[in-house]
């Protein structure tokens, strides 16, 4: 089966984390994908480890399957004149460069539009090409700062926490993917490209929602409330017999259910909890009557009576422990790759499974500037001009 982005080519000049995982998921989807690294030093990521294997960083591995490595000095004119060529036949560019910085190289979407018009340009920068913010660097970690997250982040009273991973990164990558199969429609429709303005700060703002909204609503500010949920009672880690699990009651008939399975039924027919509101409001009364009632099982127990009774539940894995989970491992989300260095190369798999046309794993993460010569021969260069291109320090 052909992919769903078949016959689509994307140049990818970004790096790190944000426009790699983007075009990873569209490689995934059956692009083609032209990674252009740096000449000299390539992605960051390569040397972001240890862990490493065969050389490769696993920073640089999670992001980088079903890429072709081109290697380019876009600061030359026979490099920027081979990045037009690129663009020429290409259908999408996807750059994460500080704003302003293309343009100056005459490789701005006004520029690049010029040679394809129906270009696709996504910009992915810390805070947009427009605002006050627009020429500072936005790494995840400041963006998770300035944006609230890390303020609601954490155990109350307790310092300001940021996510586990990068993940105003992670979002603006999944975002920039939406933009770009919207202006792939557009485009189907008029033939015309256009270029799409990511910025970390808006994704993550973004995806405050119902935070964000909470506050909107109330003009009460947020505060870190640890494990526990801002609007869902009971929504927390509890501790069982052996350990720490979660419950996650969404609902007034799952409340009722688990209640009874608590053996205290009278709970929910009580006025102020057999309703989520009231429950919320006097949550200090609730909270510690159920916690007392959980230390009488152990997970395991818990587990499969609250499956049971079809109320969300889950023990608090380790990644490790994730892998080995069953539905992790029917659902295809750990794959294995052949690599020239890396002997059972394993990676997490894809979350989209589209039944007529399925993601494909058919390229590992290259090496190093790998397809470099190859790319420049389908462009048309001859073996001389790209020996020539080595010794100038153009690729």
């Amino acid at each position: 089966m052909q992919g769903a982005l078949d016959g689509i080519r994307i140049i990818d000049a970004s790096r790190v984390l944000a426009g790699p995982f983007c075009s990873m998921i569209l490689g995934d989807l059956g692009a083609e994908v032209i990674k252009i690294e740096h000449y000299e030093t390539g992605d960051e990521t390569r040397g972001w480890g240890p862990p490493f294997a065969g050389g490769e960083s696993a920073y640089y591995l999670c992001t980088n399957r079903n890429k072709q490595s081109m290697t380019l000095n876009l600061k030359s004119e026979k490099g920027k004149e081979i990045f037009h060529r690129l663009v020429a036949s290409g259908d999408i560019v996807i750059q994460n460069f500080k704003t302003g910085t293309l343009e100056k190289l005459n490789l701005g979407y006004t520029q690049l539009k010029a040679t394809n018009p129906r270009l696709i340009m996504a910009s992915i920068t810390g805070f947009g090409l427009t605002g006050p913010y627009k020429n500072l660097p936005g790494y995840d970690y400041i963006i998770q700062a300035l944006s609230g997250l890390m303020s609601i982040t954490g155990e109350t009273g307790g310092s300001p926490m940021k996510v586990g991973v990068a993940i105003a990164d992670v979002l603006a990558g999944l975002y920039t993917c939406i933009g770009i199969l919207s202006a792939l429609h557009h485009r189907d429709r008029t033939g015309k490209g256009q270029e799409i303005d990511i910025s970390l700060m808006d994704c993550q703002v973004s995806a405050l929602v119902n935070v964000a909204g909470n506050f909107l609503c109330s003009g009460i500010n947020p505060e870190r409330i640890g494990n526990r949920h801002p609007n869902i009672v009971p929504y927390q880690v509890f501790t069982a017999r052996d350990g720490k699990f979660v419950v996650a009651v969404g609902n007034d008939p799952q409340f009722r259910r688990f209640t009874a399975l608590l053996g205290k039924p009278e709970l929910a027919g009580m006025e102020k909890f057999a309703h989520n509101d009231g429950r919320l409001r006097n949550k200090s009364e609730l909270i510690p009557l159920i916690e007392e009632l959980l230390k009488k099982k152990t997970k395991k127990e818990w587990k499969k009576l609250l499956d049971r009774a079809g109320i969300p539940n889950g023990p608090i894995n380790t990644i490790a422990e994730m892998f080995e989970d069953p539905q992790i491992q029917a659902r295809n989300m750990l794959v294995k790759m052949n690599h020239a260095k890396i002997e059972n190369l394993k990676l997490v798999g894809s979350p989209l499974k589209l039944s007529a046309t399925p993601v494909t794993m058919r390229d590992p993460p290259p090496l190093f500037g790998e397809q470099t010569e190859s790319v420049l021969s389908e462009l048309g260069y001859s073996a001389e001009e790209i020996i020539q291109f080595r010794q100038n320090n153009i690729i």
